[in-house]
């Protein structure tokens, strides 16, 4: 039995990340097509932080950070594969983007849909709080909720 790996995204990720978010809430409900994750993602976003973590020979999971957000670094996106849910692979990638993060900042910083529970339930277990709702910030009728990890105040750590 092989173990999940996590790494850089390169370029050769393109095509099964864009096919895990393009076929995937919430993103289908925003929206987001294969069309506009080929766009974000050629090329591989620049300026930010993007990992994929990969089980047996395939791309499980993306996770994208951009550092020097309010006071701490942001977690622009973590998706997970279909077929990769509910098998620790999201708690996995996202304790490794923690334990980058927090090795430079105090803050980690990300965003939810309000009628995403699956995902409000995970990052609720994984110890993020609710900050507050952003309402008609991506869709109208709905609000993406700005969630916050912290490991303590913005000043503790050469900010």
């Amino acid at each position: 039995m092989s173990k999940p790996t996590i790494r850089p995204m390169h370029s050769d990720d393109r095509e099964a990340v864009v096919h895990l978010l393009g076929e995937s809430d919430p993103w289908t409900t925003l929206g987001y097509t294969k069309e506009d994750w080929h766009r974000i993602f050629c090329p591989i976003p620049q300026g930010r932080d993007s990992y994929v973590i990969e089980f047996d020979g395939r791309v499980a999971g993306i996770a994208i950070v951009r550092e020097k957000f309010l006071l701490g670094d942001y977690l622009e996106l973590l998706g997970i594969a279909g077929w990769a849910r509910g098998k620790g692979f999201g708690a996995r990638l996202l304790g490794h983007i923690e334990s980058i993060v927090f090795g430079r900042t105090n803050n980690l910083f990300a965003c939810v849909s309000d009628f995403n529970a699956a995902a409000r339930a995970f990052y609720k277990k994984q110890g993020y709080q609710e900050i507050g709702p952003m309402p008609n910030f991506l869709i109208p009728g709905s609000a993406e909720v700005l969630l916050r990890k912290t490991a303590g105040p913005a000043r503790g750590k050469g900010q």
